[in-house]
């Protein structure tokens, strides 16, 4: 507030202009101050000067010395890089205003148009650390107080507009509100310059602005003409936003916030929620700001089935359209998601009011996203050159729940910014564009981790925020469509029409001369053509050896017949070299379907192909496929044994001996039954091992439509979840013996339940509900903790051995960490101080432990450097150094556990800052994958519509010309290898989903055998122990597949290192 003694009206106006929380408020309060001064608003860089030697006080003082540190870095040239530059800013977002704030430091002159007139939008923003850093060198903490105050990063949108339209205010942008951008209008003599279309009528001073830079930041829906915008479509996802009043009470100050849970790794909380509201969710986030958020994605059916939307459409517009959207059953489906993952702790949920008044809770689509082609172009008419650069959503949508948009969208603006500057000191219109294309190009990988640390040195100049930058990653040359001159008819970028999928002439002799070349000298084998040659089954045995030399000798084919040799090639490719099948043996030996064999065949040269770059492809695994379709395929198989194990137990009236050893998923495989004779389906109508029929629908199966498991074929979009219509992938699905339906290990039905337990999952039957310590501090189930648990691990480390253990055996087993040591990563650089204190701190709190006592002085010193840091000017300018997972592991229990620290609060709110910080990381980490996984899914859609189109040429026309049939084979051949790698990184993103749930899973069942073995022997029942005792097995299950997991990554990395060890040689 204002000095006491101070009787200056321009302080008062001042001050009120910093505590503005409206942007009403805040334009007239610092119209107010302008008028006070005698100046008049929008005069860039001098009137900001001017401010500051009238205002002169100490409040204005310590935000006047935070802005002149920013404008003194020598890139904005004491705000002389930019003086005779004009420059248009469309739009008052976050990343609007961002950039108008770096283009009145270099001393533009800004101009920004805003078609809205108040700042309304209550959703919460993720910050990465640079962010926080630039946002406070602004000054945030004196325009709101509470930045970044919490236990996560974040700022409501409003809320950060706010402040950066303050910022604007003070460096002298011109703003304008209620003025929409429509277009541009071309210089229409030579000495004149462009404008812009605006409406409705603006002012004349704004209309006859005439400009060189035009910056968008006008939001997704609207790009300037003459940018292409490419789509970027995954499966239907629907998003939930809700925003309830925040009465700041100490209730809910006191409930934590949920950075992030997702289905993929922690199916125990979705599945409680489905069974408790009947609300089934994919991922859920709790932010608390300036109302409490909520922002979830729902099933589609889900919301259906609850009354939500009205009615089902195909279209996604019309789906979510407010005429097909129940208002009322919508504010029931987000009040319930809401209290059920707070535990009820928020009390009444009271809507907050969006900017029509109405709750503030909304529907949206983000089943695809946009991102533009290029960045910037440049337009010149009549000599006049007009720059053209895009941020924020219109130059890339985010995907909310990685939380990158506003990070992402800063940096956009500061590239923006820089090519700017670039602009004014005139370099030329190919080089702008060729630097500013380059710096596009990273910002999709851009990451907290994969930027510079030291967030302290961040500036305009790219150089000072991302590593190994290379500028000239684009040439000049590959720009010239983005260069216009509009002097006659627009120059169009032309679209190529070559067929993409065309490949080389004669892919089918080439396979056909392959095939020969590699089964030469086969006892037997005589291959002519891609046919008849293979009916024998001797072909394929030929082929096996030739990536896996030790399998399928000509020995062991010895009197067996066509169909059990081919059966058994394929078994083999399938389980030693993760080739799996397109078509049945059956299909094969009959040479009824030789698209299907000429698909297959095409698996194992592009496998040959791959493998021969290896130095040494018979010391690895699975050369030249991807091993980690073999891993899943292997995984897959072991759950399917284990689970008829337990089948033939529970139908016997038997149960599995806990001293048995557990069977874990290895390199060495298990005999498994032979491909093509599965046991059937009761519901199936047809033969389970054809594979042109699927074997769930019947329908018929086209070439590129086949997905094998279990020794069936399906349709992709028919192998899904009895229950949730969830996609199925290897290593997460069962089928269930009773009703011989397929579910994800979620909905799978336990042995001896009956199908109303579906809900359950195969790995964790008869589990208690999590309580609240769950996964701390994700939601959990609004159970009560088990009493006499202690959070507390023991950190020795035992070795494996038999499950015949002793209690303080079983709490070591339970400790156990397999997560392998990060090879790439470069050696962690020497802690702080105050990472050195704490682990000085950490030794004498957990007595018992063999460890020194600690002196009383550290925790002192460490809490007033934490303050110090808190409250000094140059709080960012050291970087945070990560502590290692098991300090940071001990920390966290020594934050929430020891009392000592409850004088010391700031040292508390920083460990669980950093454990929320993981669990942010974690989250991100599963909802990037569950991305990328639904971008794959439609993607392999997209090529089964193109793979039926050609099969059915191909077979309808017999007539048409042979050339004409060539083209159509070798265009199938190509959609095949596109399937293939699809096919491969979708298994490569399974692989870290299984790490991910495994994480999870070991950390459920170890805070629950720790409730088990931290009560007292004699209080136990028997009831009890055999409880324990299960929950022990399953903690052994999981450690081992986590441990058979580490190994697989290890190998694979070795070969990995081998083969580029060899390229180089």
């Amino acid at each position: 507030m204002a000095s006491p003694t101070s009787t200056n009206p321009a302080h008062a106006h001042f001050e009120s202009f910093l505590q503005a929380q409206q942007c009403q408020d805040v334009l007239s309060s610092f119209q107010g101050l302008c008028e006070a001064l005698g100046l008049e608003p929008g005069g860039g860089l001098p009137q900001y000067h001017k401010i500051k030697a009238q205002l002169n006080y100490w409040s204005a003082k310590s935000l006047w010395a935070k802005l002149d540190k920013r404008a003194s870095q020598p890139v904005y040239k004491q705000g002389q890089a930019c003086t005779s530059t004009k420059c248009l800013v469309v739009g008052a977002g976050p990343c609007g205003l961002r950039a108008a704030v770096e283009l009145a430091l270099l001393g533009a002159r800004v101009v920004l148009v805003e078609k809205r007139s108040k700042f309304s939008r209550h959703n919460v923003l993720h910050l990465w650390p640079f962010t926080i850093h630039d946002l406070r060198a602004l000054g945030a903490k004196k325009f709101y107080g509470r930045f970044c105050t919490g236990t996560l990063d974040h700022i409501s949108i409003r809320q950060l507009q706010l402040l950066l339209l303050k910022v604007a205010l003070l460096l002298g942008v011109e703003i304008h509100w209620r003025v929409a951008f429509t277009g541009l209008q071309p210089p229409p003599r030579k000495g004149s310059g462009w404008r812009a279309q605006l409406q409705p009528s603006p002012p004349v001073q704004l209309a006859n602005y005439e400009f060189d830079v035009l910056i968008s930041a006008a939001g997704g829906k609207f790009v300037p003409e003459g940018f292409t915008v490419r789509e970027m479509r995954g499966k239907l996802a629907i998003g939930i936003t809700a925003n309830f009043v925040n009465g700041r009470t100490v209730e809910e100050t006191q409930v934590p916030e949920i950075s992030g849970v997702a289905k993929i790794y922690n199916q125990s909380f979705f599945q409680s929620l489905l069974k408790t509201t009947g609300i089934d969710l994919e991922n859920i986030v709790y932010y608390k700001d300036d109302t409490h958020y909520f922002v979830m994605t729902a099933k589609k059916q889900c919301l259906l089935r609850l009354g939500v939307l009205r009615q089902d459409w195909p279209e996604t517009d019309r789906l979510l359209d407010s005429a097909n959207v129940v208002p009322e059953a919508l504010q029931r489906f987000a009040r319930a998601a809401a209290d059920f993952a707070t535990h009820g702790k928020l009390g009444k949920l009271e809507f907050a009011q969006d900017a029509r008044g109405q709750p503030d809770v909304s529907a949206f689509d983000f089943t695809s996203m946009m991102r533009a082609e290029s960045s910037a172009r440049v337009q010149e008419k009549h000599g006049a050159r007009l720059l053209l650069g895009l941020v924020g959503d219109c130059l890339v949508e985010p995907f909310w729940p990685l939380g990158t948009g506003v990070a992402r969208g800063f940096l956009a603006a500061f590239d923006a910014a820089w090519m700017v500057k670039r602009w004014a000191e005139g370099a030329g219109p190919l080089e702008v564009l060729a630097e500013r294309e380059s710096l596009y190009q990273l910002l999709s990988q851009t990451s907290p981790e994969n930027m510079h640390r030291n967030v302290a040195q961040y500036a305009l100049d790219p150089a000072t925020r991302y590593p190994n930058l290379n500028l000239r990653a684009v040439t000049p040359n590959q720009v010239r469509d983005l260069y216009d001159v509009v002097a006659k008819e627009p120059v169009r970028r032309k679209i190529d029409e070559t067929d993409s999928g065309k490949p080389a002439t004669g892919a089918q002799e080439e396979l056909l001369r392959w095939c020969q070349e590699q089964t030469t000298g086969y006892p037997g084998v005589h291959v002519t053509d891609l046919s008849s040659s293979w009916a024998d089954g001797l072909a394929l045995c030929a082929l096996v050896p030739r990536l896996q030399p030790s399998l399928l000798e000509p020995s062991e084919l010895q009197g067996v017949g066509a169909l059990e040799a081919t059966a058994r090639a394929l078994k083999m490719a399938e389980h030693e070299l993760g080739i799996t099948p397109v078509l049945s043996a059956q299909a094969v030996v009959a040479g009824s379907d030789p698209l299907g064999l000429i698909a297959y065949l095409s698996h194992f040269h592009s496998a040959f192909k791959s493998a021969s770059h290896s130095p040494d492809p018979a010391s690895q695994t699975s050369p030249g496929t991807s091993s980690a379709i073999l891993f899943l395929g292997k995984l897959q198989r072991t759950l399917q044994r284990t689970r008829s194990k337990e089948n033939r137990e529970d139908t016997g009236g038997k149960r599995a001996r806990l001293e048995a050893e557990t069977e874990t998923p290895s390199t060495e495989e298990q005999p498994v039954p032979e491909f093509g004779v599965p046991q059937v389906t009761p519901s199936q109508p047809q033969e389970a091992d054809s594979g042109d029929l699927c074997a769930l629908c019947g329908g018929h199966l086209y070439v590129l439509e086949r997905l094998c498991a279990d020794g069936h074929f399906f349709h992709r979009s028919c192998f899904r979840c009895h229950i949730c219509e969830a996609t199925l992938w290897p290593a997460g699905y069962g089928r269930h013996p009773g009703d011989g339906h397929y579910y994800c290990l979620q909905h799978l039905p336990q042995p001896g339940h009956k199908e109303d337990g579906s809900d359950k999952g195969p790995e964790t039957p008869e589990l208690p509900l999590p309580g609240e310590n769950c996964m701390p501090p994700n939601p959990s189930t609004p159970t009560a903790p088990q009493e006499g648990a202690s959070p507390v691990p023991v950190p020795s480390q035992p070795t494996r051995r038999l499950i015949r253990l002793s209690s303080p055996e079983r709490q070591r087993l339970s400790s156990l960490n397999l997560s392998p040591d990060p090879e790439m990563e470069p050696p962690p650089k020497p802690p702080r101080s105050c990472s050195a204190l704490a682990r000085h701190a950490l030794e004498g709190s957990f007595m018992g432990w063999g460890i020194p006592s600690q002196r009383p002085q550290d925790l002192v010193v460490i809490e007033k450097e934490e303050e110090g840091l808190s409250s000094s000017e140059e709080e960012e300018e050291e970087e945070d150094v990560a502590l290692d997972s098991d300090m940071e592991q001990a920390l966290l229990i020594l934050a929430k556990n020891s009392p000592t620290t409850n004088k010391y609060p700031t040292w508390h709110r920083t460990l669980l800052r950093r454990a929320k910080e993981e669990e942010m990381k974690r989250f991100c980490k599963a909802q990037s994958i569950q991305r990328r996984l639904n971008e794959i899914e439609a993607a392999l859609r997209e090529l089964e519509a193109e793979g039926v189109k050609l099969e059915l040429a191909m077979r309808r026309q017999s007539s048409s010309p042979e050339q004409q049939k060539k083209l159509w084979l070798e265009q199938l051949l190509q959609l095949v290898q596109k399937k293939n790698s699809l096919v491969a990184e979708e298994a490569e993103l399974m692989i870290t989903v299984q790490e991910l749930n495994l994480e999870e899973k070991q950390g459920q069942l170890d805070r629950e055998l720790r409730g088990y073995i931290n009560r007292e022997e004699t209080l136990k029942t028997a009831a009890d122990r055999q409880a324990e005792a299960q929950v022990l097995q399953k903690l052994v299950d999981v450690v081992n597949q986590r441990d058979a997991l580490i190994r697989f990554q290890e190998e694979r990395r070795l070969s990995e290192l081998a083969l580029g060890t060899g390229a180089q040689g």
